[in-house]
């Protein structure tokens, strides 16, 4: 997939990307020891992947998970906009309870941005569910199914699917995603009026309904303890405090793996197959499927759905135990 922003070399690491010079340092270092993938080709992902990922990040407090010696050595969150950013990077004032303090986010609404971002070898993009200013209105709520070894992404698979149909029966469409990482996420645009004291409350009892249909491999409880071999609904991220991994973002794994978004059948597929490796895209992969689907995740940014009452929660429950009679 080829970028359609040019970007123009002007000097071995100087470039100009749509009319802002960039110094680019390092860009030979290995940030993926076991697959040789350099800063550069990390660099280079994120303006290839830019057109699909942009719109994702536009306007959401953005949170970098930076390695800056690799995957494999030690990284850390950053919050707060670095005081050497480039006059021309956006950022939005967010009130920090928990550090009384203002925290000012990187907002990655450009190309420019992007590639600085990449430059600084953040390789995780953690964008926040609400757009700025509008910080405790999520336009989407979010489940994160997280497998509790050997349990992985073929159970969370299964998960995945209970929870497209819990929401088919109010009427709401649901998109999956892989985390990239060992898990599948599943997102429900909401983009209508709501606060995270509708969306989080909804994301746990959802997450608790689950665990009482089926026990055997649901869990809702945060504690590794009783996650072996069971998938974790983690409904906590449905918080404004917190941030999940964006769409077509890196992950920091021995493999550049990319959170890919996927379609149901593909999720079917490797459920029936058993085959892990179905939901399992690195850099190139994803390249290749967003140049021949589009984006899959397009309809999360516009589709507008109205998150069902707790009180519909309880009686699809009650609908449940009878069916189950």
């Amino acid at each position: 997939m080829e970028s359609t922003i040019p970007i123009h070399v002007t000097a071995p690491t100087i470039v100009e990307v749509e009319g802002r010079k960039l110094k680019l340092t390092n860009l030979e270092k290995v940030l993926y020891p076991a697959a040789g993938f350099s800063k550069g080709q990390v660099v280079d992902y994120c303006v290839r992947i830019a057109p699909a990922l942009l719109p994702h990040l536009r306007g959401r407090p953005l949170t970098m998970k930076r390695y800056p010696e690799g995957v494999d050595r030690e990284y850390f969150f950053e919050k707060n906009a670095p005081k050497h950013r480039p006059d021309w990077v956006q950022t939005a004032p967010v009130w920090s309870e928990g550090n009384r303090r203002t925290i000012d986010y990187i907002l990655a609404n450009d190309l420019p941005t992007l590639v600085w971002i990449a430059n600084l070898a953040s390789i995780e993009l953690h964008p926040s569910l609400s757009i700025a200013p509008e910080i405790e209105q999520p336009t989407m709520i979010v489940f994160d199914l997280d497998p509790g070894p050997p349990a992985n992404i073929v159970q969370c698979a299964q998960v995945g699917l209970w929870v497209r149909e819990i929401f088919e029966h109010f009427g709401l469409k649901s998109f999956p995603k892989t985390s990239g990482s060992k898990g599948l996420q599943i997102y429900v645009p909401l983009n209508t009026k709501t606060s995270y004291d509708e969306t989080k409350p909804f994301a746990h009892a959802l997450a608790r309904l689950l665990e009482q249909e089926h026990p055997e491999l649901v869990v809702s409880d945060m504690k590794k303890a009783v996650r072996t071999n069971k998938v974790l609904v983690d409904w906590s991220q449905n918080d404004e405090h917190k941030t999940t991994i964006s769409v077509y973002s890196l992950r920091a794994r021995e493999r550049p793996t990319v959170s890919t978004p996927v379609r149901w059948e593909e999720v079917e597929q490797a459920l029936k197959k058993k085959d892990a490796g179905r939901l399992v895209f690195e850099s190139k992969d994803v390249l290749a499927r967003v140049e021949k689907m589009g984006d899959l995740f397009e309809p999360v940014l516009t589709l507008k759905q109205k998150l069902p009452k707790l009180v519909g929660l309880s009686a699809r429950a009650a609908e449940g135990d009878e069916t189950a009679e």
